[in-house]
Formats: structure tokens, sequence, C-alpha cells
């Protein structure tokens, strides 16, 4: 196709502003692979970069969309031919690189990952950069010792695209699972997917002592803050705690006792810098063994491209649990 529409970010005064244009490949950043997206997705760093609520993007103008999912439409690279199914997810896209929200991308060839028979466009952006990220938490957590018998693993941020997948896999591998959430509205939503019990944020007292009582065999943690603090005083011995965002904070006040005293790992989980061959097996695993059981039930919800500049508003103001599929072509 000679030009294709896209939803594009500026930089103006003041702040950002998203639209959807018609460019051409000439407009996109370089790379090997030109994908027709059949779908993206919408992540809570879509909405911070597409509003403006959070410094996402890096330079401007960029395509938005942090994932996408379709067919080669051609490569330079030999390793893809045109038809073949493949998806993106946590390369840096929508960051440095233009994104996923475009009836066409083109991107480097190393971030691009073949979709096994198994697992279509649709279902690979159910799971998305949220569900790699959580299956790149749990494929840490378990080459660092952990294990069911280690004792139940908090989920805090549950209700979100991250926590929902990540209580989904550790469930399915036989993890007595906790969410944690603010939300009481989602309970029913939380035991459907596998959370064995629910705790809320209100009803939980942080305390402030280095080591409090060991609650818990391990943790993934998307919010930061105090509450990452009180996971690290809390995790039992050898523990590991796998931290993935900071919806409730970037600082993190705690001392060196949980790591010298109980053996607590923190690790941290970053989804874009991944070597190509870590890229490859947590994706195998996400269409095998850690293929999540409730992908309907976590991205409920699919909206037509036209619909996406109205979605993100809700995303910003935390009113939205599990996923949402955005289908492009």
């Amino acid at each position: 196709m000679d030009t294709f529409r896209a939803f594009r970010i500026h930089e103006r005064p003041g702040g950002v502003e998203g639209r959807f244009e018609r460019l051409t490949l000439d407009d996109l950043a370089a790379g090997e692979v030109v994908v027709r997206v059949r779908y993206s997705t919408i992540n809570y760093k879509d909405a911070l970069a597409a509003t403006g609520a959070g410094k996402i993007l890096r330079r401007y103008p960029l395509v938005a969309g942090i994932d996408l999912a379709g067919e080669v439409l051609s490569s330079s690279d030999a390793r893809f031919r045109p038809g073949q199914a493949v998806a993106v997810a946590g390369s840096g896209l929508s960051e440095t690189h233009d994104g996923g929200y475009a009836e066409c991308a083109r991107v480097r060839a190393d971030w691009v990952v073949p979709l096994p028979p198994s697992l279509g466009p649709a279902d690979a952006m159910r799971i998305g950069t949220a569900g790699y990220t959580a299956a790149l938490a749990i494929h840490r957590l378990e080459e660092n010792g952990q294990a069911p018998a280690r004792g139940p693993i908090v989920v805090t941020g549950a209700s979100g695209g991250v926590g929902s997948l990540a209580i989904d896999m550790l469930a399915a591998r036989g993890y007595e699972v906790v969410a944690f959430s603010g939300k009481a509205e989602a309970d029913d939503y939380l035991r459907a997917i596998g959370a064995a019990r629910i705790l809320r944020r209100g009803e939980v007292d942080l305390g402030r002592r280095p080591l409090e009582a060991a609650l818990w065999g391990g943790a993934i943690d998307n919010l930061g803050g105090e509450v990452l603090a009180w996971l690290t005083r809390t995790v039992d011995y050898f523990g590991n705690i796998a931290s993935i965002g900071l919806a409730a904070g970037p600082e993190l006040h705690t001392t060196v006792m949980p790591f010298i005293l109980r053996g607590v790992s923190l690790l941290g989980i970053n989804s874009v810098a991944n070597p190509r061959e870590l890229r490859l097996r947590i994706w195998e695993r996400l269409a095998g063994d850690l293929r999540p059981r409730h992908l309907e039930r976590i991205a409920s919800r699919t909206i037509e491209f036209d619909a996406l500049p109205g979605a993100f508003a809700d995303y910003v103001a935390g009113r939205v649990h599990g996923r949402t599929l955005v289908r492009i072509g």
C-alpha cells in the first residue's frame, strides 16, 4: 500500500497531541521488516504516552502503540518471509521507534518473533507486552529457585494487564496466588482467573520495621514505592521479588536486612532490552506451559482502530481491569 493510516503523537507547547494521519513507509523509523498490522493493544504506557500524562516517548513525532501482531509484507532479513505471522512486543516501540498503532509498521528484524501455529495474531496481542512481561517475571523467578512449595506468591496491581496475566500463569503452575488490589469490584474477576485470596490495600498494615513477619514465598510487584518496600520486609527466606512497575511511585525506602538476613532477591524486570534468545524462549513458553488459560476473560474487550483515542482516559484514571485488544486490520 502506498499510504496507510496511523495514530501518531506530536509534541506541542505544554503537552502532546495524538491524531490519525496518513503516512508512507518513508515516514517510519528504519527497520528490516515491514508488517501488515492486524492487532495491537492498550497498555498503561500507551495511555500515558497518548495523553501526555507520563513521559514515555523520547522523540517526536512517533507512531504510538508498544506492541503489534500481523503478517510480514516484506523483509530484507532472510529469517522472515512474506505472509509469515509475527508479533513484536517489549522492544522500545512507541518510545524510540514507531509503534503498532498503524496499518503498517517497519521494525528491526531482531525484535520480530515468528508466531507458532497454535498462537494467532489476536491471541498474541491478548497476551501482548503485558503477558510477555509477566512471563519474563515468572521465568526469572523460577530461574532463581522460586517454586510453589516455597509458599504463596503475592501479585500487586493485580487487576491490571500484567497482574492479571501473572495471576493466571502462576495459578496454572500450581502456586497459591494472592491478589493485592484496591478495586473491590474486581474481586470476582480476580478469583475467576486464579487468585486464591485477595488483599485490600487499605486493609494492610505495611509496617515500618526492617523485617516484618514473613508472609510470602515471593512476589510480582507492579507498584513500587512503599508497597515494594513492604514486600522486601515480608518475603520469606530465599524468596524472590520481581519488580516490574512503579504505578505507586519510583522510590524504594528499605534496608539491606531482608537481603542479608533472609536472602531475599530483588529482580528487575526489563521487557525492552532482552537478548533475542531470551525473547524467543519467553514466547515459546507463552505458546506452551505459560499460555494463559483465561485469555478471553482477561482480554474481554475489543475495540476498532477508530475508537482508540477515546479509550485512553479510563486507563490513566485506573478504571480498567484486564486487557483491551485493538483491531487494526
